[in-house]
């Protein structure tokens, strides 16, 4: 009787713990909670082949930097940026909106964890599972090559 009671106790603390985040390779990077609600930074558009519709939020701590101009971004900034493909609205030709979802991606400033690369983690999402490792290491050498001026960063606020 006593097995069988510690056995359900077990049991139910192991229901009652979530399972872990699925996290990207190389950086470990997860989806962050409540970034649907986050503060809109910036529009952008992907013209062929990817043609997509982008938007990238901020948290608190990126929003503050953002707006102070402040580089490099300080630790604990968390930018994402969430891709459609755009298709012609229906309701009025000349539009164009948001489509089929294509990726979430994140970028995380740990200037510790991740100095090898600027101080920045990055993780890719489609259907929140994170993208193959191929796609990651992409994700540096572009930031790296064309971004190095202003912390990594391709992001600017909107005006």
């Amino acid at each position: 009787m006593k097995a069988l009671l510690t056995a359900l106790l077990l049991g139910a603390a192991g229901l009652a713990q979530a399972a872990p985040k699925p996290a990207s390779p190389i950086y470990g990077v997860t989806l962050p909670d409540g970034y649907r609600q986050w503060q809109f930074i910036a529009p952008a558009h992907e013209t062929p082949p990817l043609d997509e519709l982008r938007v990238v939020v901020g948290n608190p701590i990126a929003m503050a930097a953002i707006e102070k101009n402040q580089l490099p971004f300080p630790d604990g900034t968390v930018l994402v940026k969430l891709a459609w493909k755009h298709v012609q609205s229906s309701e009025s030709p000349p539009a164009y909106v948001p489509g089929k979802a294509t990726t979430v991606q994140v970028m995380v400033k740990d200037s510790k964890k991740y100095a090898a690369t600027g101080g920045w983690g990055f993780g890719r999402f489609i259907n929140g599972q994170p993208a193959d490792e191929a796609q990651h290491q992409t994700c540096w050498g572009c930031h790296q090559a064309l971004v190095k001026n202003h912390d990594f960063v391709f992001t600017r606020l909107a005006p």
